[in-house]
């Protein structure tokens, strides 16, 4: 394209985005639509280092303002970015062409929780943590738990389909919506309502399940019926640490073909370990491979769960030991797990230079977890590099990462040819190029890869049939 004719188009959308910005003040308020860069640029970057400049962010608090906000974009063909938290880690929050981040972040009250339907009602903006620490005062919880849950949302977690370390035994986020609000990217932002309150819900295509997932590029989802579950009468947990890799896939092969279904199952590698256990205050040591599982028991079965544990851990060759049966005691135990993310940062960071954090999120079948740690821990010699491994091996989720300087073409070509690498892994072993992540940016090609053009063909229409116009999250997924 003539450089004229994108200086045109770039003017051209900040006109747009100009005329839109104004009209929302008047409808919404100066406190909603927010056009201070510091501000904005708080809202247009991930965790990971992906960034891009928004012209404004714009905060609803009811639906009928998101309708508004959809209908002013629609209208003015302005992009919008529908963002919780922006916790997210493949891109699908950076708003890649401008426009608005529209932050459903003050859309946070529980509107609703039935014990007898099983049903919790809340808004996008409500945190999981949140969420939980109601749930827990009725003897409830909602089982979706990625490791972001702090600052994570209701709204996000649907978007991206989340999972997290109970993944192993619940599932991700489109096991437990029942049913969505969501505003259309229309001429009048319609509301509609999709699914059904109930567990058991048929009719005509599942548009729920399409909209879990979808990365914000089909709907803007303004409420949610989410399935809850009754907290476990007891948790039996232990933490084993194993000099060599082999020796943890013995016991985590044992676990895996009894009749045991773990609550969680966790691993992270020595030299991740050795970092994260710098970075919180530990009763024990850490320096070698960590595999972390919890049971779901009862008072009486309790004990001998432990023992069980225990017993399979010694067996398969563990160094260390330690065993939790209550949540106090076992929250010492969970620390060095939920420190995987901020000790691959320190893993890779290096003062003074430009740094950006890659991590992978592929998942293969259980059975295939030790082949696939062994083909990602030979790329380290491949490429001479050191990686990151860690993951939900209870489901075959894992989580290599590396670091790499963004303006260094050298450093950016190894680190590009090594994500294709852990693609091709996921793919050969029966596995999918992402989990829990989404595709975002970083993954389009990959996801080209794993499904082909017809498919992306599919998904282009029914992006189409959604978002005529384009306007909701652009550049992402395709």
């Amino acid at each position: 394209m003539p450089l004229l004719s994108l200086r045109y188009l770039v003017q051209r959308l900040e006109d747009k985005v100009g005329e839109a910005v104004r009209l929302l003040r008047d409808e919404l308020g100066d406190d909603k639509v927010i056009t201070d860069p510091n501000v904005v640029m708080l809202y247009s970057r991930e965790p990971d280092g992906l960034a891009h400049q928004a012209n404004a962010v714009v905060f609803p608090s009811t639906p009928d303002e998101v309708s508004r906000v959809v209908a002013t974009s629609y209208s003015y063909e302005v992009p919008i970015y529908p963002q919780g938290s922006s916790s997210s880690l493949s891109g699908n929050a950076v708003p890649l062409k401008g426009g608005l981040v529209l932050s459903l972040e003050r859309m946070s009250s529980i509107l609703d929780v039935s014990l007898a339907d099983s049903v919790a009602d809340v808004e996008p903006g409500v945190r999981i943590d949140d969420l939980n620490v109601e749930l827990s005062k009725v003897g409830y919880m909602f089982p979706v738990d990625p490791a972001s849950q702090a600052v994570a949302t209701v709204g996000g977690a649907i978007n991206n389909g989340a999972g997290g370390m109970r993944g192993a035994k619940y599932g991700t986020m489109r096991d437990w919506v029942n049913g969505l609000e969501v505003v259309l990217a229309d001429e009048s932002g319609t509301r509609l309502w999709l699914g059904c309150r109930t567990v058991k819900c048929r009719e005509g295509y599942d548009l729920v399940r399409l909209i879990v997932g979808s990365e914000g590029t089909l709907a803007v989802v303004t409420r949610a019926a989410l399935r809850i579950a009754p907290l476990p009468e007891k948790v039996v947990t232990a933490l084993a640490f194993f000099d060599d890799i082999g020796s943890l896939m013995k016991a985590y092969m044992a676990i895996k073909t009894s009749r045991v279904q773990p609550y969680i199952a966790e691993f992270m590698d020595a030299p991740t370990v050795r970092l994260a256990s710098q970075a919180v205050s530990l009763p024990f040591e850490a320096s070698s491979n960590m595999f972390l599982v919890s049971l779901e028991s009862t008072p009486e079965s309790s004990e001998r769960h432990l023992r069980w544990l225990e017993g399979v851990m010694r067996s398969s060759g563990a160094r260390n030991v330690y065993t939790a049966d209550n949540d106090k005691d076992a929250e010492p135990l969970y620390q060095l797990r939920r420190s995987l993310f901020p000790a691959q940062v320190n893993m890779f960071r290096r003062p003074g230079r430009p740094f950006q954090l890659l991590i992978e999120d592929i998942v293969v079948p259980p059975s295939r977890v030790p082949e696939a740690i062994r083909e990602l821990r030979a790329l380290d010699d491949k490429y001479g590099l050191t990686s990151s491994l860690g993951g939900h091996i209870g489901d075959g989720n894992l989580h290599p990462a590396i670091g790499f300087d963004p303006t260094d073409p050298e450093s950016t070509k190894v680190a590009l040819q090594w994500f294709d690498d852990v693609v091709d892994i996921a793919l050969r072993l029966g596995g999918a190029v992402s989990a829990e992540h989404g595709i975002g940016v970083i993954k389009r090609e990959a996801l080209r890869r794993a499904v082909g053009d017809r498919q992306l063909e599919l998904m282009r229409s029914i992006k189409a049939a959604f978002d005529p116009r384009g306007i909701l999250n652009p550049g992402k997924l395709f």
